[in-house]
């Protein structure tokens, strides 16, 4: 007779687990192994992942690292799982997400089924109309510093499954393994990149902050994605207090706030006339400010609302570069289009969401790539530049389907 195995784990959820880490793709992680060369031998490595974690014999293997480069200086540290360690992890979200999320704040966006990114900004937008003041808040190094013994506390509440708090012990003690093959012990901290670390950085900031907030000042609304987020007050003063009360809470929790990004900020337009130091902050890729515009009867005024941010605008420009358009001379523009399209799209539709026009300089700067290439690939065209502009638009005006920016009416033209 067959021994049952100690812990009940579906094979269909590892399968969904598999099918949801390659969609995700992803880089290799200490074995080397990449998403094609696990799907080698598919069916032996799923059964290995089921076998293990169904005994209690799955171990995690070392978790590699990546520094990347932050926007504001400085390295931020990835962690890489194996892909095998991806699809155990997500066996356990898969798991365990559905006995927290019911639980979640309504105001958490961040990593959520059905919750995104533009609806937070959308929600922060319409609160700055109602209320005068923002204070804004960032948790410094929060996946680093996650406090393991406070969040199995959180885990536990939630679940008494032994499989799942056995492996989500054993994946927040893994070590890193640096670029030269040292291993680092963990104490704390979360891996920035492991597959489970959102739901448990959720779960952390849940009782850290969501339900804090909810229970000490329920007729402050907020909004937090992650580790950001924005609480809308009514004075100054109650800002300051606020913020002198949350900097204490969090040290509660063994975090800290960020002493520059956590500010207070006057959301200031044409009927609110207070001055004030800081009027503007970013959020999501959106820069909250006063802005200049016109209302249904025509008339203009001062309106405190999101538009794109100087940060996202230039970082897509810098990835458009990063294409080296003027290098693909074999390519036809409906081959650029067909490769190009999809993440041109994507930018507009979510950057475009708010005051779309604060986009167009960096829609026309596509236009000026591609218009290089024209220049590139056509030999009439190389030393005029203007008639390639013109060239351009024309198939613009003729086939504006061809690119998503050319459908929101930004085309080649010249000047």
């Amino acid at each position: 007779m067959k021994k049952a195995k100690p812990f009940e784990i579906s094979k269909g959820v590892v399968v969904e687990a598999w099918e949801r880490v390659k969609a995700n793709q992803g880089a290799a992680g200490v074995d080397k192994e990449s998403i094609a060369d696990f799907e080698r031998d598919l069916k032996d490595n799923l059964y290995k992942i089921w076998n293990r974690m169904s005994s209690g014999s799955y171990i995690p293997p070392p978790v590699r690292t990546v520094a990347i480069p932050k926007k504001t200086g400085g390295e931020r540290i990835l962690g890489i799982p194996t892909v095998a360690d991806r699809v155990a992890q997500m066996v356990a979200e898969l798991y365990f997400e559905p006995m927290v999320e019911p639980h979640f704040h309504g105001d958490s966006y961040g990593y959520r089924p059905s919750k995104s990114a533009i609806q937070a900004v959308g929600i922060t937008r319409k609160r700055c109309w109602r209320y005068d003041w923002v204070l804004e808040f960032d948790i410094q190094g929060l996946f680093d510093n996650i406090d393991h013994e406070l969040l199995m506390r959180a885990v536990r509440k939630h679940t008494a499954s032994k499989w799942i708090l056995l492996y989500i012990e054993r994946w927040l003690k893994a070590p890193f393994q640096k670029e030269d093959g040292t291993l680092m012990e963990r104490g704390k901290g979360t891996p920035q990149g492991g597959v489970i670390s959102p739901v448990l950085s959720n779960l952390f900031l849940h009782y850290g902050f969501d339900a804090w907030m909810k229970r000490n000042h329920p007729e402050l609304p907020f909004c937090r994605y992650a580790d950001d987020g924005i609480v809308h007050c009514r004075t100054e003063s109650e800002a300051l207090a606020l913020k002198e009360a949350l900097g204490s809470r969090f040290r509660e929790c063994r975090l800290e706030l960020h002493p520059e990004k956590t500010r207070i900020i006057y959301c200031k337009d044409s009927n609110r006339r207070e001055d004030h130091s800081a009027t503007s902050f970013d959020f999501l890729g959106f820069t909250f400010r006063p802005r200049l515009s016109k209302s249904q009867s025509g008339r203009y005024f001062v309106n405190f609302g999101p538009a794109v941010s100087n940060k996202a605008g230039k970082v897509m420009r810098q990835k458009a570069r990063r294409w080296h358009l003027h290098l693909r001379s074999d390519s036809s523009l409906e081959d650029l289009s067909r490769i190009f399209s999809p993440i041109i799209r994507g930018w507009i539709n979510y950057y475009g969401s708010f005051y779309k026009s604060a986009m167009y300089p960096t829609l026309r700067h596509l236009n000026k790539i591609l218009v290089r290439w024209a220049r590139r690939k056509f030999k009439r065209l190389r030393y005029h530049l203007t008639k390639a502009v013109y060239w351009l638009g024309r198939i613009a005006k003729r086939q504006p389907e061809l690119f998503p920016h050319w459908q929101v009416g930004v085309r080649p033209t010249v000047g």
